[in-house]
């Protein structure tokens, strides 16, 4: 291979895997912790209403996460194959795969957007009788459905821009995007600089406003940057076999992350059995976490068209270095997640104006869940890498197994028992299981998948000297 091969070879194919997935997946890493943190002020801001506004807030949480699987879902499809085709230099395929997924993101809002005026009130009324908790479960709901064009756009173009290894403008489009949601929820629920006070509206407002902002300048980098991508706006047409390449990676993933909506769903039922106190725990311990898995994701994130692009290029020594590192790292996260909530518990539910109450139910509630983020590094990681390989259906089946047929059913015959902290141990129960299913899973996707791969070590030696050690996971 001559030297002016590699330098037209995108990075993801020549860069030391280690350096390569460090500087990817940073960006992300930082951007969705900055995602994870206007969640979490979001929440903070809404419990200075009342605990009924938290509630409601939390309760809304099945749709908002429908939403954000089906746009990411569709994303991740997107990812995969325009990551594979770009390592197989297939750049009519690349294109397709943008124009139909910008196309896809877009009709996947107006189903949002009807459903939301039409359903959000009885959404809410299915779950409780407390009208208060219903009127600002409505008002909220109803803001996030109709303007969510801003979650979808903003998914799709950060997919996009992550395909082609842009991740650092991924970042800048979601941290500004989170930003301006964080300076605009106190204006807009209290009433500040002239503002109304709009109460948990203003919150699900300043939520639509931060998307649209992320959306628009997701937009702009993917025209003018990313120049690997070319749009065509003009004789566009759909293309059913693409659509189907990318649903046949991004379904499956939308499924499974959609299970976690029916699982909250339930959850949700089971702990409103004993109190609606411990449903808000529930949601503040959604909000908490997605501090401790969002760098996860982050991860995931620069890992994934690392690993489908060298999948494209069929070099089997980058993808197992991408897998073993990006493992290592999200155990180290997630340990230090465990550690967190296991010293600090009260003090984390204090930024939510907790009663006492609340902190009684709560303290227990994070020390006992947090026992799953042991395992649940190693099991997200490896989620993705099916995803990224094709084999997304082995997460759906993980996905499946460990919400719904474990984690409910446990947590609906532990409330049997009549106390509320027993409900909690589901989910390191569930996580278990996880653990062992994933295993058995990344083990049968090496034999059959990357095993039978060429090494590909030619490349790695003429970037960067000597290539990476490798080894089978």
């Amino acid at each position: 291979m001559s030297n002016k091969d590699v330098v037209q070879e995108n990075k993801m194919g020549v860069m030391p895997v280690k350096k390569l997935l460090i500087s990817m997946s940073l960006p992300m890493m930082l951007s969705m912790l900055v995602q994870a943190l206007y969640n979490i002020v979001d929440s903070v801001f809404v419990a200075q209403i009342s605990e009924n506004a938290l509630t409601a807030v939390s309760l809304a949480f099945p749709v908002q996460n429908l939403m954000i699987s089906i746009a990411g879902g569709t994303g991740v499809g997107i990812n995969a194959l325009l990551s594979k085709s770009l390592g197989e230099k297939n750049q009519d395929e690349v294109n397709r795969a943008a124009n139909n997924g910008v196309m896809l993101g877009f009709l996947s809002y107006l189903v949002f957007m009807v459903a939301g005026l039409l359903f959000s009130r009885f959404f809410f009324e299915t779950q409780t009788s407390d009208p208060e908790i219903i009127r600002y479960g409505a008002e909220y709901l109803s803001v996030c459905t109709v303007g969510s064009v801003g979650l979808f756009g903003q998914m799709i173009f950060e997919r996009l821009l992550q395909s082609t290894g842009k991740t650092m403008y991924s970042m800048v489009c979601q941290s500004v995007g989170a930003v301006i949601n964080i300076i605009f929820d106190p204006i807009m629920i209290f009433g500040l600089f002239g503002f109304p006070a709009m109460g948990v509206a203003g919150a699900a407002l300043a939520t639509v406003l931060g998307q649209l902002v992320g959306m628009s300048i997701g937009l702009y980098f993917n025209v003018a940057k990313n120049r690997e991508i070319r749009f065509a706006i003009r004789g566009f047409r759909p293309s059913g076999a693409t659509i189907r390449r990318i649903y046949a990676v991004g379904l499956p993933s939308i499924i499974m992350t959609s299970v976690s909506s029916v699982m909250t769903f339930g959850m949700n039922k089971i702990l409103l059995g004993f109190t609606s106190t411990a449903t808000a725990v529930f949601g503040v311990y959604f909000k908490l976490q997605s501090f401790i898995f969002m760098p996860v994701f982050g991860l995931n994130n620069g890992m994934v068209p690392i690993l489908s692009y060298n999948y494209g290029a069929k070099n089997r020594q980058r993808m197992v270095q991408t897998i073993r590192y990006s493992i290592m790292y999200a155990v180290i996260i997630m340990v230090a997640g465990f550690v967190l909530f296991q010293i600090f518990p009260a003090g984390l539910l204090s930024f939510f104006n907790a009663s006492e109450e609340m902190v009684a139910i709560g303290v227990p509630a994070l020390r006992i869940i947090s026992y799953s983020f042991i395992f649940a590094g190693f099991c997200i990681v490896s989620g993705s890498v099916f995803q990224a390989l094709g084999k997304a259906v082995l997460s759906l089946i993980n996905s499946v197994a460990r919400q719904l047929v474990i984690l409910l059913p446990s947590a609906y015959l532990l409330s049997l028992l009549g106390t509320v902290d027993y409900v909690w141990f589901s989910f390191p129960i569930a996580e278990l299981m996880s653990l062992t299913l994933t295993s058995f899973f990344l083990v049968h996707v090496y034999r059959r998948v990357i095993k039978p791969l060429a090494p590909g070590e030619e490349r790695a030696r003429v970037y960067g000297g000597a290539p990476d050690e490798a080894s089978a996971p």
